[in-house]
């Protein structure tokens, strides 16, 4: 069945230009990060260099655009970075990119090439919708603090993703919680392709089918939705 996702007003209103883009997938195959996987890394970041050509991440035009959307709802972007700069700047340093699991990777390997925040959910524990919203400050967030699990709650007008259960996902894109992220005992997933303007959507598109194709390669037999820009 297909997840529904929505963008709050309020949240249009301090990023008119957003969209998103989701790709649904079933039957998916996870396990450790692989040679496949840790080639895609290494790709994508030789793909973000070129891209890049010696500028650092925050100096390209969609980096400076979250940069300002951040701000927009009072993060501080030079102190939590969207998730597509904090892991360009990982994979431009010495020790490169983590690997994860092959799920991971990938969808990490397809926000580093083309600069794109990219999110993935393991829709199994999703409960409801996903909805970006702003935060009330009250909801759960599920991470890990010192090596052990524990519940945070977002600020007052936080940009997240969450669900009916609570918040998936902290400041837009910048950190995921633990109950939805993607193990490598996931076999459905919800993975959220988001862009702002200069980026058009034949770009997020691209960045879309790009994913699919290697989902498709790694799982053979998955079955794979792309939905269209929203």
């Amino acid at each position: 069945m297909t997840l529904t996702i929505t963008v709050s007003d309020q949240v249009r209103a301090i990023a008119p230009g957003f969209v998103h883009l989701a790709v649904e997938a079933r039957g998916l195959l996870n396990g450790p990060s692989s040679d496949d996987s840790s080639a895609l890394l290494d790709s994508a970041a030789r793909r973000l260099a070129e891209r890049l050509e010696g500028r650092a991440p925050h100096e390209d035009p969609h980096i400076a655009a979250w940069r300002e959307a951040y701000a927009a709802f009072g993060a501080k972007p030079s102190r939590t970075r969207n998730s597509a700069e904090a892991l360009a700047k990982r994979a431009l340093a010495d020790g490169g990119l983590p690997r994860i699991n092959v799920l991971v990777d990938l969808y990490n390997a397809i926000s580093v090439a083309h600069l794109l925040p990219v999110g993935g959910e393991d829709t199994d524990h999703i409960r409801g919708g996903m909805r970006l919203v702003r935060a009330t400050g009250d909801e759960p967030f599920g991470t890990v603090a010192g090596g052990e699990e524990s519940v945070e709650h977002p600020e007052p007008g936080e940009v997240v993703w969450r669900d009916d259960e609570g918040v998936t996902c902290r400041r837009w894109n910048w950190r995921q919680g633990v109950r939805t992220r993607l193990t490598e005992q996931s076999v459905n997933a919800l993975f959220l392709l988001e862009a702002l303007a200069p980026t058009t959507t034949g770009e997020l598109e691209a960045a879309a089918a790009e994913l699919a194709e290697w989902l498709e390669k790694l799982s053979p037999g998955a079955q794979i939705t792309v939905h269209p820009p929203r």
